[in-house]
């Protein structure tokens, strides 16, 4: 059960690292830094928008149209650090 328990808190952590490289690669190809036509960069970007995508089209469609800002990286960030420290509070009590 407490294998079980870090398992979970370590995908948590992993998947706020892809969501903070979506948002970092997704800044560098709007400023023309990486370019798309790239192979290795459109395979990057391709695989943190699958992962991301559908959670973060959930969040946005709750969120009012703030134009050329997306907020929904940053929700979706503190939810996941929400569930992280619910298991920590409430969870490892129980299982430790």
């Amino acid at each position: 059960m407490i294998a079980l328990f870090y398992l979970i808190l370590q995908i948590i952590k992993l998947y706020s690292y892809v969501v903070i490289a979506n948002v970092v690669i997704s800044w560098l190809v709007a400023f023309n830094i990486l370019n798309t036509s790239n192979r290795f960069v459109y395979s990057i970007l391709d695989f943190t928008y699958r992962l991301t995508d559908p959670f973060l089209n959930r969040i946005r469609a709750f969120l009012p149209n703030l134009g050329a800002f997306d907020i929904s990286p940053i929700i979706l960030l503190l939810l996941l650090w929400f569930v992280e420290m619910c298991m920590k509070i409430y969870i490892a009590p129980i299982i430790f």
